[in-house]
C-alpha cells in the first residue's frame, strides 16, 4: 500500500505559507500542517488555511515552539495514527520546487522502503557561508555512513516510509531543532534503508525568514555529529560490509 501525504513544519512564516499551502495541494495530497509555536499572525493564517480545505488539510499546534524535528515528529506520529505510509517532508517558507512533489512521491512508491532524499541545486540566493557549512557536514555524514550513499543530508524536502521512522523515535531521541534533518537520515540508513538522492532545485527563502541561528544550530550540530561518530565506531563493521557489498 502506498498512501503519502504531506509534513510541513511551521514557525512564523505567514507571509510564505498560504502559497506553499496552495500548491502543494494541487497536487491531491492531504497536508499536515505543524504549527510549531507561531505568533499570532502565522497561527491565523494557519487557521484560515484548515478552515478553506477541511478535507485536505491537518493542522496540528504546539504551544510553545519545540523545534523543526519536534514538529516533523508530530507530524508522523499523526500520520501514522491517519494510516498513511509514507511522509513528505518540505520546508514552509518556499524554498523548495514545489512541482517537484511528484517527481518524490512516483519515486518513493517505485522504491517504498527506502527514503528519498531532495539533493538541492542551488542559485545564487544562497548563502555562501551557509553553502560551505553545508559541504563540511557532508564529509562527516560520509565518515559517519562509512559511505557516499547520502549526498545531502541537510535538505528538509524528502519522503520517508512512517513505520521505520516511528521505529526510530520510540527508541531513539533524534535532533529536535535544525539538527533533525542530518540525524534521522544518517540512523535510517544505520537501521538498513537505503537512500535514493533526487537533485531538485532549492532557493533562499521566499519570505525573507530563516530560523537558523548560528550559534546555536551550529552547536547543536557539532554535537550531533560528534555523536553520530561514536556510533558509527560500533558499526563500522556493518557499514564497511554494507558499502562493499555496493559495489
Amino acid at each position: 500500500m502506498f498512501k503519502p501525504c504531506i509534513v510541513v513544519p511551521v514557525y512564523n512564516h505567514e507571509q510564505a505559507i498560504a502559497t506553499v499551502v496552495h500548491d502543494l495541494l494541487r497536487h491531491q495530497v492531504v497536508c499536515i500542517l505543524v504549527d510549531d509555536g507561531s505568533a499570532p499572525p502565522c497561527a491565523a493564517a494557519l487557521e484560515r488555511l484548515a478552515l478553506a480545505a477541511p478535507a485536505h488539510i491537518i493542522l496540528l499546534r504546539h504551544v510553545e515552539n519545540q523545534g523543526k524535528g519536534a514538529a516533523v515528529i508530530s507530524g508522523f506520529r499523526q500520520a501514522a495514527a491517519q494510516g498513511f505510509s509514507h511522509v513528505l517532508q518540505i520546508d514552509a517558507d518556499g524554498q523548495h520546487d514545489i512541482a517537484d512533489v511528484p517527481r518524490f512521491l512516483a519515486l518513493a512508491q517505485s522504491n517504498p522502503a527506502s527514503v528519498i532524499a531532495g539533493c538541492p541545486i542551488y542559485d545564487a540566493s544562497v548563502p555562501l557561508l551557509r553553502l560551505y557549512g553545508r559541504y563540511a557536514t557532508h564529509i562527516l555524514v560520509w565518515i559517519n555512513t562509512l559511505s557516499l550513499r547520502i549526498k545531502d543530508s541537510m535538505c528538509g524536502f524528502r519522503v520517508y516510509p512512517v513505520a521505520p521512522v516511528m521505529a526510530l523515535a520510540q527508541r531513539t531521541a533524534i535532533g529536535r531543532r535544525m539538527n533533525f534533518d542530518t540525524d534521522i537520515l544518517v540512523r535510517l540508513y544505520w537501521d538498513g534503508l537505503d537512500v535514493v538522492n533526487l537533485p531538485t532545485r532549492v532557493t533562499y527563502p521566499s519570505d525573507g525568514v530563516s530560523h537558523f541561528r548560528l550559534w546555536r544550530d551550529n552547536v547543536l550540530i557539532a554535537r550531533m555529529l560528534a555523536v553520530l561518530f561514536l556510533g558509527m565506531l560500533r558499526r563500522a563493521p556493518q557499514l564497511l560490509l554494507r558499502t562493499w557489498r555496493r559495489r
